[in-house]
C-alpha cells in the first residue's frame, strides 16, 4: 500500500509527532521518581506557623528607628546593631548561606561586645551571599534577611 504524501499528511504526521513528545513528558513527570518534584510540604500546617512567626518578626525589625545594618571592609564584613539597644541583651544567630555553593555555609551565634559583630575575611568567599539575622532584645524577636555581595 503506497501513501500519498502531501502538506495534509505532513500536518498529520508533525501533529502526532507533537503529541508523542509531550506525552513523554507526562510520563517522565508521573511515573519516574527522579522527576518527582512536590511545591506542597508535608507539613505544611507547621510550616504556616513557622512562616508566620518569621513574618512577625520581621515585622517587628520594620519598626526599629534603626535596623541592623551590613557594610563590606577589607577584612570582612561588619554587622552593626542598634545603638539605642543594650548590646549586651542582644542574643540571637547570623546565619550565611552561598546560593551557589552550600558547602561554605555557615552560622555563628551573636555574642557582642560592642554594637559591631565582625565577620572575618578568613571564612568568606568572594560572591553572593543570602545572610539571615535572627536576633532578640527584651523578648522581642527580630529578623533581617539581606544578600550582599562581598
Amino acid at each position: 500500500m503506497k501513501i500519498k504524501w502531501n502538506w495534509g499528511t505532513g500536518i498529520v504526521i508533525a501533529m502526532l509527532l507533537f503529541v508523542i513528545f509531550i506525552l513523554q513528558f507526562v510520563y517522565r513527570v508521573t511515573f519516574i521518581d527522579e522527576y518527582n518534584h512536590h511545591l506542597v510540604s508535608e507539613d505544611y500546617y507547621k510550616d504556616e506557623l513557622y512562616y508566620q512567626k518569621e513574618i512577625d518578626k520581621l515585622n517587628n525589625a520594620s519598626k526599629l528607628t534603626e535596623n541592623v545594618t551590613l557594610r563590606n571592609f577589607e577584612n570582612g564584613i561588619v554587622i552593626h546593631f542598634p545603638e539605642d539597644k543594650d548590646f549586651e541583651k542582644i542574643k540571637g544567630t547570623i546565619d550565611f548561606q552561598r546560593p551557589s555553593n552550600s558547602k561554605i555555609d555557615f552560622n555563628k551565634n551573636i555574642e557582642l561586645n560592642e554594637h559591631n559583630f565582625y565577620i572575618p575575611d578568613s571564612i568568606l568567599a568572594s560572591g553572593k551571599w543570602n545572610v539571615k539575622i535572627d536576633w532578640q532584645y527584651n523578648d522581642v524577636n527580630y529578623l533581617l534577611k539581606e544578600s550582599l555581595f562581598y
